[in-house]
């Protein structure tokens, strides 16, 4: 794809990853991605704002095969799919400065190999001049590592977000168009990288605030003509309690814990709760995921393997526990077929939630009267806790 014109003096550059439907070996991508660079230029310098994957290399270098000069590559994030290509750019215009974060500096030396000399680290809220445009540079660490930076333009007011905002969607529409695909699609990209971090993400909306701003262009995904969409969305993942929702993973074996599933939540449905459930042999750890951002309750279903949790199971009470999601309650349900240590194998593996942990129902073989019972008494304890805090519908 060539280069797109923005707006006066600034074009969209990268590649669009059509193709691609996993991210870091782990993340799903059923829609693929794009890998977003900008080219500003000044009446006296030229920046370019971050590069591609080092895969989609040419596609890069062939957008830039007419630029007669670059004298600063900014680096927002040191990660590959923003800055692996910088070395081929320098390679292109070796009079370039990488500018960057100070942490970002010894990042890319490790990653990249670069030389020292080539950068140039600014402090947070420095600002660059390019001639008649301004390039001022914002530090906004774990959104989503610590060394991460975005850059705002105040002569046409747009923010260059770097993950911030960002969304993974392969497509040919420059800015959104679709803003319901986009919220999907940007709220997965939110709960898979960013939740863990929602106190640090509050401040950095607050050092935002300040600005004016009239478009954000992300990294990934389209740009926003209408920032005000994307920045409420974020305020209330950020922001907002949890919902009155269970989510519900499990992984059954026989069958026995796929009843208690399917009972537990006719039982939660007839007190008013609402639930997702994911079965773990089949679902996209994505959905599970965005799931988890709204989620008053986590209820993990499993089948006992080797006196354990299924390792499916142990997977999602993995993620949930990486992920630190604002849930307030969790609980266990399964079947075993001779005994075992589930509820304190899962137990131990989640020692970031803050949650309460309410009775588990573990039954061995069929479930029978008294275990539906059980669950019948979790549907009402997880309502009524619910109804306690006044979670949102």
């Amino acid at each position: 794809m060539h280069a797109r014109q923005i707006s006066n003096g600034i074009r969209w550059l990268g590649a669009v990853d059509w193709d691609r439907r996993l991210f870091d070996s782990l993340i799903p991508l059923p829609d693929g991605t794009t890998y977003n660079a900008y080219l500003v230029e000044g009446s006296e310098k030229t920046a370019l704002l971050d590069t591609v994957d080092p895969p989609l290399a040419e596609t890069l270098l062939s957008q830039l095969r007419d630029v007669p000069k670059i004298d600063y590559v900014v680096s927002h994030h040191a990660e590959q799919d923003h800055s692996g290509t910088i070395p081929l750019v320098l390679e292109k215009f070796p009079q370039a400065k990488v500018v960057c974060t100070p942490k970002a500096k010894t990042m890319l030396m490790d990653l990249l190999g670069l030389a020292e000399d080539v950068f140039l680290s600014v402090a947070d809220g420095e600002a660059l001049s390019l001639g008649d445009k301004t390039l001022q540079f914002i530090h906004a660490p774990w959104v989503h590592w610590p060394e991460t930076m975005v850059t705002y333009l105040p002569e046409e007011r747009i923010l260059f977000s770097c993950d911030f905002f960002g969304s993974h969607i392969a497509t040919s529409d420059l800015f959104v168009t679709d803003e319901g695909r986009v919220f999907e699609a940007a709220k997965r990209y939110f709960a898979e990288i960013m939740m863990p971090f929602r106190a640090i993400i509050a401040k950095n909306l607050d050092k935002l605030a300040a600005l004016d701003i009239a478009m954000i262009a992300p990294s990934h995904g389209q740009i926003y003509r209408r920032p005000a969409f994307i920045l409420e969305a974020y305020k209330e993942w950020v922001h907002g309690a949890p919902r009155n929702m269970v989510a519900l993973p499990y992984v059954s074996m026989h069958g026995s814990t796929r009843i208690m599933v399917d009972h537990l939540i006719t039982a939660l449905v007839a007190k008013n709760v609402r639930v997702e459930p994911f079965n773990l042999v089949v679902t996209d750890i994505g959905k599970l995921s965005m799931a988890l951002v709204d989620a008053g309750t986590i209820v993990v279903g499993t089948s006992t393997v080797l006196a354990g949790p299924h390792p499916l199971a142990a997977y999602a009470a993995f993620l949930a526990n990486a992920l630190r999601p604002g849930a307030k309650y969790l609980s266990i349900i399964g079947s075993y077929g001779w005994g075992g240590k589930t509820v304190e194998t899962l137990a131990g593996m989640i020692p970031n939630l803050k949650v309460e942990v309410l009775e588990p129902v573990l039954c061995k073989g069929v479930p029978k009267a008294e275990t539906l019972q059980a669950l019948d008494d979790l549907a009402a304890t997880i309502a009524g806790k619910h109804q306690e805090q006044g979670f949102r519908e």
